[in-house]
């Protein structure tokens, strides 16, 4: 697998939501998700597929910092439409070269975004200009700093899919926190980068040149190339600047896009710093994932916890006799009565056994009882299974993920699921009458005994078996036990009586065989409905693994960093007289024609260019290894963006 190859492998587990729980900072998660699927798609993978393609300049920064009117300017045509409504850039404007206009509105480059040509809609609108040279293709970009969230998102998408970043800042906004996080996170990735100072006083140029230098600096930006754009009075706020103010930056444009091993060095810079990047955003994006899914499990634990709960209920139920009270202690009374009854147990089981002969042989109809107990055995179930969707309810509701779980089902769907479902009535009415025909195939079994048929047809099958249902109800293991008062002792009758029919062992054993045969058909009816619960969780959980195919797709992309080949980290190459962060002195080598901008610049064509090692004495090399993010400034509120800082020298043009 090539480099190529590894970094598809990390693209197909991000294709569906690795977030959907509310679990620590998902925010956070679901951003850096939709940042890194973006840059793969946008950037990464396209560039790897066509190393010498076009390279792409996106021109971006905040709002009301003449973007629009410098990329008019330097094309000399009115492509992108400036004003003084913000925001102003609604659809981003791709300017491009003749020949390169097949390559862009292709889907080579941004490949989620419609195009457009003139004024027709799409979420990209190309233009052509003869004024670029090919090779290079101008983009300008909505505000980062918009009040519209989705022209924000759009911006940090688009500098996230440059090669190159030219930078506009003003001289009343150069300091504002904004702009300096979309710098640093340039910083962190290596990305090849240029600012523009717009919009400064004649007077002021040298002054606040000077502190943005100091700023870049400190930032860990020096080096970087550094253009300055005098104010100039425009006579309407559609014009475009005089062309000796944006010569500079046209002049260096114009070398990069005519000069193949430039571009192909500042596209190597930049797609070095992204790949580096994903040695630490790719693990952060695994472990947010292995949050996800412990999250999952919890809420899987809670349901099998409130369904254990629930059958241990039933359980109970079995074992404490309540079964036996109500109408099946009524059927059975109408018969044996409760006086005779423990006074018989000793001394006249066989007379009481003629009279239970009777009752089955029909002087009592048989089916009252059967129904009595197979009503009570389905209120057993039902109250099981509601006090166990109750129960997962509220554990999920407390638990972590599990409130924005039930806000996404619905409330209506959540009530539902915390009492049984619809259809357990029946269903549990099945599992009974299947239960019940289970007891008499067991009594019909034993009574093929030649010793016990004689005594076996004295009752009948369906009399012994009922025999059988009422002590299940009152036995743990087959051993009796006595429930005080009247239900017991109906119990330890029914007892007796199958003693006479079988012997003690054979009813030991057959009421193990009736009682787990029950429970086990009460489990899985309980399962059955837990599973209304799990079935909400598998739609949305991420497939087991993604945190471990994440990490091995970061690690085949590791070990196949080599195949880029490797470029000069230096100044992108600049025009006589521009300055940079960190200005040579005159006659220093790095203020030559063929510097390459970027940090910890060197000077083209030393051997330090050669090697990527910096000059004696100059900074040392940037540690590409720091999680870094394309941030997405908040919401600026209904006010817009902040105002400029008092002392600030009065915009003349929009």
């Amino acid at each position: 697998m090539d480099l190529l190859g590894a970094l598809e492998s990390l693209r197909r587990p991000l294709d569906r939501e690795l977030f959907p729980l509310t679990v620590g900072e998902t925010e956070a998660d679901r951003r850096a998700l939709r940042e890194l699927t973006g840059q793969l798609d946008d950037y990464l993978l396209p560039r790897l597929r066509a190393i010498d393609a076009p390279l792409l300049a996106v021109v971006g920064g905040s709002t009301g910092a003449g973007k629009s009117t410098l990329v008019n300017s330097l094309v000399g045509a009115d492509v992108a439409e400036p004003g003084v409504l913000r925001p102003t850039t609604l659809v981003p404007t791709l300017v491009v070269s003749p020949d390169d206009r097949s390559w862009f509105m292709g889907q080579n480059v941004l490949p989620g975004l419609s195009r457009a040509t003139g004024a027709g809609p799409g979420a990209l609108r190309l233009v052509t200009s003869p004024a670029l040279g090919a090779g290079l293709a101008l983009l300008d970009a909505p505000d980062i700093d918009s009040v519209v969230t989705a022209n924000r998102e759009l911006a940090a998408q688009l500098l996230a899919a440059a090669d190159l970043w030219l930078f506009v800042t003003t001289a009343a906004r150069y300091a504002d926190e904004v702009p300096w996080s979309f710098l640093r996170s340039a910083r962190e990735r290596s990305t090849a980068l240029a600012v523009v100072l717009d919009r400064v006083p004649p007077e002021a140029v040298e002054p606040v040149s000077r502190d943005l230098a100091r700023l870049l600096t400190e930032n860990g930006l020096d080096g970087t190339r550094l253009f300055t754009v005098p104010e100039s009075a425009l006579p309407d706020e559609k014009s475009r600047l005089p062309a000796a103010s944006v010569a500079d930056i046209s002049a260096w444009l114009a070398g990069l896009a005519a000069d193949a091993a430039e571009r192909a060095r500042v596209v190597r810079q930049t797609l070095s710093g992204a790949l580096d990047s994903l040695a630490t955003r790719v693990p952060a994006l695994a472990t947010a994932v292995e949050r996800q899914q412990a999250a999952f499990d919890g809420l899987r634990a809670i349901v099998s916890g409130a369904y254990a709960g629930g059958m241990a209920d039933f359980d109970e139920g079995m074992r404490d006799g309540s079964l036996l009270r109500g109408e099946v202690l009524a059927r059975w009374q109408d018969f044996i009565g409760t006086g005779d009854l423990m006074r018989s147990l000793e001394s006249r089981v066989g007379r009481i056994r003629d009279r239970v002969v009777g009752f089955f042989t029909g002087r009592v109809p048989e089916a009252q009882l059967r129904d009595a107990l197979e009503s009570g055995v389905e209120a057993l179930i039902r109250g099981a299974a509601d006090g166990s969707a109750e129960r997962a309810l509220e554990g999920w509701s407390a638990a972590p993920g599990g409130p924005g779980l039930l806000e996404r089902i619905g409330p209506v769907e959540s009530a539902r699921l915390g009492r049984a479902s619809a259809g357990l009535s029946k269903r549990a009415e099945a599992v009974v009458r299947g239960w019940q025909e289970y007891v008499l195939d067991l009594v019909r079994a034993e009574g093929a005994e030649r010793r016990t048929t004689a005594r076996l047809a004295s009752f009948g099958v369906n009399g012994a078996g009922l025999l059988l249902m009422l002590a299940v109800f009152a036995s743990t293991g087959g051993l009796t036990g006595i429930e005080v008062g009247i239900a017991g002792g109906t119990s330890v009758l029914s007892q007796k009586l199958l003693e006479a029919v079988f012997g003690d062992q054979a009813v030991r054993t057959l009421t193990v065989r009736a009682r787990e045969d029950l429970r086990e058909r009460v489990r899985e009816l309980l399962d059955e409905e837990a599973a209304r619960f799990t079935e909400r969780l598998e739609p949305v959980e991420p497939p087991r693994g993604t945190a471990d195919a994440l990490r091995a797709a970061a690690g085949r992309i590791r070990d196949r960093r080599a195949e880029l080949p490797a470029s000069t980290t230096a100044e992108l190459p600049a025009p006589d007289g521009t300055r940079t962060a960190e200005s040579p002195a005159p006659g220093d080598a790095a203020a030559g024609e063929g510097d390459v901008a970027g940090e910890g610049a060197v000077a083209g064509g030393s051997p330090a260019a050669e090697t990527g090692e910096p000059p004696a004495g100059g900074p040392a090399a940037p540690d590409r290894t720091r999680t870094a993010e394309y941030p997405v400034p908040e919401d600026p509120g209904p006010d817009g963006p902040p105002s400029p800082r008092a002392g600030d020298a009065p915009e003349e043009r929009p």
